[in-house]
């Protein structure tokens, strides 16, 4: 029987497994972490990790071929086939601060498996790494092999939060990148057959290490991109008066771009987005190449200008102070149907209207009150460090208390922001939620899910990211 093991028991590591142990009963797989806390969650009957359908995955395959465990060495050790899912944060400190992935994690990975390793084995790379990661991980396992033979893979991974489960199911693509060489080519064939399993032939695209591990970066700066590009042309909506829905409806109707992310919102959020654009201009930079750095650096410009512009609005609109006024915050996960918070644009909002000296009342389905202290008092990038190592009790946010009803978050608000697009808050009762805030009632809506003209007659004000603006804000700056 063939082996796994993945190490790194996260958002990407724990469903892919679990998917490959149920499409692959022949094959055990073990998921492997430092973390006791986070083994124990897999373990039990509630999940670390939210993410539609996961549960019953886990549930069918747990304790027949689908194991949890802090015995890293162990099966790390008896594995054919290690997936490396460990956090490449980005650097804080030294050359390249700011912008370079920080390989700790994976060079420590790398440095065990060789370490421990008694027969050959195939090395996958499954986090989000830089470009020529393969080659120094290769390095490192040839110059302490102890005479095993290692082969390494680029398999990156293509999973959207909220529909994780059914893009493993039914993925648009798996690549698989490795060296041009006999045993290069000997390891591709053996990772796409597992694959082969469920996912139709053609498909699984094989390639070289280098444009695997590229083409991962380049798809989410392409995301990332139409995003920002949408975010820009909200702007300019609200200064002519112009409706973005309608003009990124129009877009998306010619066939060479497509509707997807071509929503409005906020911002951008989630664990790659930024990380990876920041890492691809760190590249660019290294390969003398300053103007492709300079035109990647600007999708992240007009994400943070997006979120500074929404606070703006909220400020300036509100008398141009909500120092002491109460803010219903509904939502704080980057995105609906899951609970990561991952560099969600609600943290740089949050702290926006702090800064404000407003106090602040946080409702999300699915993110606790410990996470949302814990985002909103920790430095930039702490986040994707593996949780031992962030700050352990970060000071608590005294401005803001978290609830877990939207109804309990309004009442007496001043001013109501949504920031992520739970489909609950399309279903409030806005009347009852208008009867119990102060007034002027205002609403901020940074995800366009509600009906604005339906809460103008009730009497809120309401603002609603590239949307004709209320005749309230026309006069009203939105940056400052």
């Amino acid at each position: 029987m063939v082996k796994i093991c993945c190490i790194g028991a996260g958002y990407v590591g724990g469903p892919t497994m679990a998917v490959i142990a149920l499409k692959c009963p022949n094959i055990q797989v073990a998921v492997v972490d430092i973390s006791t806390a986070r083994i124990n969650a897999w373990n039990s009957d509630t999940l670390p990790i939210y993410e539609p359908g996961l549960d019953d995955v886990v549930k069918q395959c747990r304790g027949k071929n689908l194991s949890f465990s802090t015995d890293v060495e162990k099966h790390v050790s008896e594995a054919d086939i290690v997936f490396v899912s460990v956090n490449t944060p980005t650097k804080t400190q030294g050359l390249g601060a700011g912008k370079a992935a920080d390989l700790t994690y994976w060079e420590s990975a790398a440095r065990m498996i060789a370490d421990v390793a008694k027969s050959k084995k195939i090395v996958v790379e499954k986090s989000t790494v830089p470009v020529k990661t393969a080659e120094a991980i290769e390095k490192i396992l040839t110059h302490n092999s102890k005479g095993v033979e290692f082969q390494i893979l680029s398999n990156p991974e293509f999973l959207a939060e909220g529909t994780a489960i059914s893009d493993l199911f039914n993925p648009d693509r798996v690549l698989i990148g490795g060296r041009e060489t006999p045993g290069g080519q000997k390891a591709i064939e053996t990772l796409r057959d597992v694959y082969a399993q469920w996912v139709p032939m053609d498909r699984i695209i094989c390639t070289n290490l280098w444009s695997a591990e590229l083409s991962k970066l380049a798809a989410n700066a392409f995301l990332a991109q139409r995003i920002s590009s949408v975010n820009s042309m909200s702007a300019l909506c609200e200064a002519t008066g112009a409706d973005v829905s309608q003009v990124s409806h129009a877009v998306g109707k010619d066939t060479r771009i497509g509707p997807k992310f071509l929503n409005a919102s906020v911002g951008f959020g989630g664990s790659c987005f930024q990380k990876d654009i920041l890492n691809l201009v760190y590249i660019c930079e290294c390969n003398g190449l300053p103007e492709v750095a300079n035109y990647w650096k600007q999708v992240i410009k007009v994400n943070d200008y997006q979120k500074t512009r929404f606070v703006n609005r909220i400020v300036s609109s509100m008398f141009n102070t909500v120092s002491g006024k109460k803010i219903a915050v509904l939502g704080f996960a980057f995105k609906k149907d899951t609970g990561d918070t991952r560099e969600t644009p609600a943290i740089d909002v949050c702290k926006g209207l702090i800064g404000d000296k407003a106090k602040l009342s946080i409702y999300d389905p699915q993110v606790h009150q410990d996470q949302i202290q814990r985002d909103l008092s920790m430095k930039k990038f702490d986040w994707d460090h593996p949780v031992h190592l962030q700050p352990m009790s970060p000071t608590s946010v005294t401005d803001v208390t978290v609830v877990w009803d939207a109804y309990t978050a309004t009442k007496d608000a001043h001013g109501l922001c949504i920031l992520t697009e739970w489909d609950e808050f399309k279903k409030l009762d806005y009347q009852k939620i208008f009867d119990n805030m102060q007034k002027p009632a205002f609403v901020f809506d940074g995800r366009n899910v509600v009906d604005v003209e339906k809460l103008r007659k009730i009497g809120f004000i309401v603002y609603s990211i590239g949307k004709p603006l209320d005749e309230w804000l026309k006069d009203m700056p939105a940056v400052a």
